[in-house]
């Protein structure tokens, strides 16, 4: 997706090839006699290691016998046992290896987490038992908010939602000059709803360089006294501490590779990241693209902000890196401020970003066709780890802002616009969040237009009438089903109101398109977005026939393949040696 100043750079890094991957085959050589090894090209398929070759990528995964390769692992072989590689002992030991490698990798492979963030400072908001359903429809894992309320946390209580809880700036004073009030909040606020809500950060102060009253000298004994009544509850390691800043904290971001935090702010600056080493907690941080657009258009293009293929890049002229949109530039001038001071191992983590969906007449950026492009690129982007320059191939996390409009927030029109949902959780523009597509088919369909029309499933009625509508379909509707099977291709998503929306559309497209043939009992929507994404393809009106082992034209590719597949195609050959060793 992004072009480097060399070849090389286009590749991700993954160090556990040079420093793990290859000994363990190596060493697994005479076990596997005629087992030559291979390397990852470009593309993610394997080449021989004898021919002339880039870095490697990934790591090996299979073995494809040419004669010089062949004829190079039989001499490795012969000589094994004269290093007494063939032992049972030194088995045993790459079985371990491989073993220990497993698991780690199992680790890595988790690729980038994209969250959303849960503010509520808006009117007829829906009951926090409610958002945790919607969150949980939407597939969304990782939610954040802003304070620790405890209806909110009760209510993802037993959802699997990984929740960041936070400790407003009002709270600073206290939570700073006594530990006897942070223990008694740690009592009542979090310990009698841990584990069952698995709460994973907690943010103490939010944006102080922002604040109206200066409480910058208070967030780092903050954040130890909370460090410090969570190691008497005995959760320091499960539970991380940060806190949350604006780029505002830098005096410089461009180009990226001049990125530096203001000198006014180096009071609590050094102690805060001393901190965040020392606990291995991120540096989080709120970046909007959205603003440096707005405020500067003839400087900052529309496809520069969008992550849009369009965008011209931008060089940095000190590194020579190449920057095809502000999201990564943003990240990258974090990343140079944080080495300059001898920082560069901390990990960033993105706590706020995203796009208004609605502003005021001079803010013709904001409109939900933006957002949605914004963070559908972004999710993406995310979820492949695509990195930055700086970093190719580095996990970023980040959670969107927001989840709901929020109508009692100051300031301009946009302020009041960022959701994804009305208070009456209405989508306003629908997100695929597994990174696969343009759009989530949960609310219809992709950015493209079609001049014909479709039906998907609402997401304004009940699991209970969406299944019943799903169960009459593939039945007494006469619909064929088998493309939302396991292994076909509209099975992924797995949820509901994706197998829906394609069984729904089946019927309407057998029924002439007719209004009444995508009623289902008010279940079924009709749209003018065509839901089709990879190679699940939705019949239109235009379109009378279909055949769903058929493969639509194939989307502009945002990156090379993801992560997790690649993980997969990793792991996999490991699993037998593995298992064999009695490991698993």
């Amino acid at each position: 997706m992004r072009s480097r100043s060399t070849p090389e750079s286009n590749i991700r890094p993954f160090h556990f090839y040079s420093g793990l991957v290859r000994p363990l085959f190596r060493a697994l050589n005479p076990i596997s006699q005629h087992t030559p090894r291979v390397r990852f090209s470009h593309a993610g398929t394997p080449f021989h290691a004898c021919s002339a070759a880039p870095p490697a990528r990934l790591c090996p995964v299979a073995a494809v016998d040419d004669s010089p390769c062949l004829a190079r692992a039989r001499l490795q072989h012969r000589r094994a046992p004269e290093l007494g590689a063939g032992t049972p002992m030194a088995r045993w030991r790459a079985a371990a290896f491989a073993a220990f490698l497993f698991f780690l990798l199992v680790g890595h492979c988790r690729g980038g987490k994209t969250g959303i963030c849960y503010g509520r400072n808006a009117d007829d908001l829906p009951s926090p038992d409610k958002v945790a359903r919607l969150v949980q429809q939407q597939s969304i894992k990782y939610v954040r908010i802003y304070d620790t309320n405890i209806d909110v946390i009760r209510a993802f209580a037993n959802t699997s939602v990984e929740l960041m809880v936070g400790v407003p700036n009002a709270d600073l004073l206290a939570f700073s000059q006594y530990q006897s009030n942070v223990d008694t909040w740690l009592k009542n606020s979090i310990l009698p709803y841990y584990p069952a809500t698995a709460i994973t950060h907690i943010t103490v102060g939010a944006e102080i360089t922002e604040s109206p009253v200066n409480v910058s000298a208070l967030v780092v004994p903050a954040m130890r006294n909370v460090l410090a009544a969570l190691k008497k509850a005995g959760l320091h390691k499960k539970i991380t501490i940060s806190s949350t800043h604006s780029l505002g904290i830098l005096s410089r971001s461009f180009p990226p590779s001049a990125g530096a935090f203001n000198s006014s702010y180096a009071h609590f600056l050094k102690p805060m990241l001393e901190f965040l080493v020392e606990n291995q907690a991120p540096f989080m941080v709120d970046l909007y693209p959205y603003y440096a657009y707005q405020n500067s258009p003839s400087n900052v293009s529309l496809n520069y902000a969008l992550f849009s293929p369009q965008s011209q890049g931008v060089i940095d002229p000190n590194t020579g890196l190449v920057y095809t949109n502000m999201f990564d530039a943003q990240v990258d001038s974090i990343f140079f401020a944080l080495m300059a001071l001898n920082f560069k191992t901390l990990k960033i983590m993105i706590t706020e970003t995203g796009w208004p969906n609605k502003g005021a007449a001079k803010e013709t950026g904001a409109t939900p066709d933006n957002a949605q492009t914004y963070n559908t690129n972004l999710i993406r982007h995310v979820v492949n780890d695509s990195g930055t320059p700086a970093k190719p191939g580095e996990e970023i996390d980040v959670y969107i802002f927001s989840l709901f409009n929020e109508n009692r927030k100051p300031g301009i029109e946009s302020e009041r616009n960022w959701g994804l949902f009305s208070p009456d959780q209405s989508a306003i523009y629908s997100l695929d969040w597994t990174g696969r597509g343009n759009v989530d088919i949960m609310t219809g369909g992709n950015i493209t237009g079609s001049n014909g029309t479709w039906c998907v499933a609402s997401t304004n009625v009940s699991e209970t009438a969406l299944q019943n509508a799903l169960n009459w379909a593939c039945g007494p509707g006469d619909v064929d089903c088998s493309a939302i099977q396991p292994s076909q291709p509209c099975y992924q998503p797995d949820t509901l109101i994706s197998h829906a929306s394609y069984a729904f559309n089946m019927y309407y497209q057998q029924k002439g398109a007719t209004d009444v043939a995508c009623s289902f009992g008010g279940a079924g929507v009709r749209t003018t977005k065509d839901p089709s994404y990879d190679a699940c393809f939705y019949l239109d009106s235009d379109r009378k026939i279909i055949n769903t082992n058929s493969t639509p034209p194939p989307a502009p590719s945002a990156s090379s393949p993801s992560l997790p597949g690649q993980c997969f195609t990793l792991l996999l050959p490991m699993l037998p040696i593995v298992i064999a060793s009695g490991f698993l």
